[in-house]
């Protein structure tokens, strides 16, 4: 089956439902080893984004946006969910110099093991790898968010 995300794709979602569903629908495309960088204003639904794709992979959402800490990683759960990839989440927005990342040890989330979701990656490019999927996002509050997807190879 070709990947409809390989090319660029542009989209508008009218509500938060269409949003999530459409990133549960991305959620299954992807692969341990898969990098999703997303960037977009405070609102715009980037961590939304993350828990739609945990809820699709794991069956369950016991995602919180790691501002404070920087990284969470999501265990698969015992049962029908339980060879799914581990999810690894991790939010740059409090990132001022890249110079810190040093000190964090973010590299290590980016082993191959685990499918690496990056809210904010633009305050540190030098971590993301080269093959990725740039997710950006555009909107706030109730209204509909534009979505573009491109895929480097």
């Amino acid at each position: 089956m070709p990947d409809t995300f390989a090319a660029p794709f542009h989209a508008t979602f009218p509500t938060e439902s269409a949003f999530g569903a459409f990133a549960q629908r991305f959620a299954a495309r992807l692969r341990a080893g898969d990098t999703v960088a997303l960037s977009g204003p405070l609102g715009a639904g980037k961590t939304t984004f993350v828990r739609a794709v945990v809820r699709a992979l794991h069956g369950d959402d016991p995602t919180s946006s790691p501002t404070f800490t920087f990284w969470h990683r999501y265990l698969p759960p015992a049962g029908p969910f339980s060879q799914a990839p581990a999810i690894d989440h991790l939010d740059l927005y409090r990132i001022e110099d890249p110079a810190e990342l040093a000190e964090l040890g973010l590299e290590d989330a980016f082993s191959g093991d685990s499918i690496v979701l990056v809210e904010w990656w633009n305050r540190a490019p030098q971590l993301m790898p080269g093959r990725r999927y740039d997710v950006a996002i555009q909107g706030a509050g109730s209204s509909p968010r534009a979505v573009s997807v491109e895929y480097h190879p």
